[in-house]
């Protein structure tokens, strides 16, 4: 311990150092507005999750809620652009296809 400073004394200095600078950090409006609306849809999931588990049987909620690694891909696919690999392309195919079979019942 160096001048009396541990390893908490040197993560209170990081962080008063990491505070200081954050009043410089400027984001432009356009990024608020972004994150803004991110976490405004971050709070709908989590709400209408909820919702749905006490509506309807959880197991289908659990199951459908899982499937949201498809979303970011769909995303990419209409919005980027981008391409879709073979394996990409059965793994939506399959998430649908799992998704009509449990609205069906």
């Amino acid at each position: 311990m160096a001048g009396g400073r541990g390893t908490a004394g040197r993560g209170r200095t990081a962080a008063a150092e990491s505070a200081g600078r954050a009043g410089r950090l400027r984001q432009p409006a356009e990024a608020w507005g972004k994150a803004v609306a991110i976490g405004a849809g971050a709070a709908l999931a989590l709400v209408l999750y909820l919702w749905a588990a006490q509506r309807q049987m959880l197991s289908v909620v659990v199951v459908l809620a899982s499937l949201y690694p498809a979303v970011p891909t769909v995303l990419g696919l209409t919005l980027l652009h981008e391409r879709v690999t073979a394996r990409q392309t059965v793994g939506l195919v399959s998430a649908a296809a799992a998704i009509v079979l449990l609205s069906l019942g």
